[in-house]
């Protein structure tokens, strides 16, 4: 629960390379939970240790440590990539604000109970009017909506977060008025590292779980792992793992050194899930029929992976921003 947190918090105190590393093995096993535990760890409970001030630390991140889930409340049914065009509004009343609005697409939502949420308190000024706001679930106006049926990643909550005139106090204000783009674009490009490591670790998974029965299973009187083709593929795709590895391990390594890692972190993020998406087809064809049944656990690995060429960032913003970065060099 708080991997990184000080152990003043109740934390471990360990590393965000340490948070990397725990998402990658739970994702080895179940990438549903590794969203849970990468939301916590280096969303939620970064920016607390970042952007929040001694009492709201002292308040909230012992909770976030032990015992509470919280939730990152950035996107909208109409805002996705686009995040800052986000319509949800804080108005402002006397020494608390007015927060109305709804947001989609929420992991850990059905069981937070800390949403840190996203809303324009200038719409005026465009994107630097948006502040991030600190919600209890116990406040008066917010409400959880139905779990989304999803493809992949079934045993991770995402709900829709509905704020009908939530009563917010000043004090609740992670970080400055108005600087929650920042808060959100700081946070999201380390954040793609440590969805690079969920992709890795389901990538070892499906490789875990496929590999052993081509190993087993025999055809035309050989196992189907003796077969020159099989061979080739489980090379080529171990291979492939290996260097999304790296390239993660690489960007959590800049970070915790406090090095730039924009650039790094959207490759790292775009290079494991593309991967995870080819590694997870392959070992589920490896099985042959049985990988295309619920018995095996090819099947929930080859939908898990989905997931990762979209959220936190499409395949194709990660392009994009990998590109911008080039041509900043050049």
């Amino acid at each position: 629960m708080g991997v990184e947190v000080s152990p003043e918090y109740g934390g471990t105190g360990s590393s965000f390379f340490g948070s990397c590393l725990t998402i990658e093995e739970v994702a080895r096993v179940d990438p549903s939970v590794a969203v849970l535990v990468d939301v916590q760890n280096t969303l939620v409970e970064t920016i607390f240790m970042q952007y929040g001030n001694k009492e709201q630390k002292q308040k909230y991140l012992p909770q976030l440590a032990t015992k509470s889930v919280g939730c990152f409340c950035l996107s909208e049914f109409g805002s996705g990539s686009d995040a800052f065009a986000l319509q949800t509004r804080a108005v402002a009343d006397g020494d608390h604000y007015i927060l109305n609005g709804t947001k989609a697409w929420i992991s850990n939502s059905e069981f937070a109970d800390i949403f840190l949420v996203f809303a324009n308190a200038s719409p005026e000024k465009g994107y630097k009017g948006i502040t991030c706001f600190i919600v209890e679930r116990s406040m008066p106006g917010i409400s959880v909506g139905k779990r989304e049926d999803k493809l992949g990643i079934r045993a991770s909550s995402t709900c829709p977060v509905i704020l009908e005139n939530v009563r917010v106090p000043e004090s609740n204000i992670m970080g400055n008025f108005g600087e929650g783009y920042k808060i959100a674009i700081s946070i999201l490009n380390e954040g793609r590292i440590s969805i690079a490591s969920q992709m890795v670790g389901l990538a070892q998974g499906a490789l875990d779980a496929a590999i052993p029965y081509t190993l087993e299973r025999k055809q035309f009187n050989q196992r189907i792992f003796d077969f020159q083709g099989i061979q080739h593929q489980i090379a080529e795709m171990s291979t492939m793992v290996e260097a999304a590895r790296a390239i993660t391990y690489n960007a959590a390594r800049l970070k915790v050194a406090g090095k730039p890692v924009v650039k790094e972190g959207a490759m790292a993020k775009y290079f494991a899930s593309e991967m995870a998406q080819k590694v997870s087809s392959k070992a589920l064809e490896w099985l042959g029929g049985v990988g295309f049944t619920k018995d095996f656990a090819a099947e929930k690995y080859y939908r898990d992976a989905k997931i990762g060429v979209i959220y936190e960032g499409s395949s194709n913003i990660q392009l994009n921003t990998i590109a911008k970065c080039i041509a900043a060099e050049y």
